[in-house]
């Protein structure tokens, strides 16, 4: 897995592409998310569209990315997952408690 970040008009922004399966990277995201929910951002998108694969250890990290934005009362959106993970959300049920954007233009057109 490879990912980079940005932030981007107060919005962290994370570009996931490979495969996210296992502890090394969710580490690596994990810091990233620790360290912008200090700054006080409060809301993250991940954009998935590169992801190839996701384990239960993936979606694992997702949650936990997820937890810790909310519970600072701010909000994920997973970005324009491929049609694989699309259908792992939906087996899964994480459609229901992940809020799933096209583009970034929809959350920062809300601001």
């Amino acid at each position: 897995m490879n990912f980079a970040q940005e932030i981007k008009g107060g919005i962290l922004i994370l570009r996931i592409s490979g495969d996210l399966i296992g502890e090394d990277s969710g580490t690596q995201l994990l810091s990233a998310v620790n360290d912008a929910v200090s700054h006080k951002l409060m809301t993250c998108i991940i954009d998935i569209s590169d992801l190839r694969y996701i384990n239960s250890s993936g979606i694992g990290v997702l949650i936990t990315i997820l937890t810790k934005f909310r519970n600072k009362g701010g909000e994920v959106y997973l970005q324009n997952p491929s049609e694989s993970v699309k259908k792992l959300l939906v087996i899964t049920k994480l459609n229901a408690i992940f809020n799933v954007i096209k583009s970034e233009d929809e959350i920062t057109l809300k601001k």
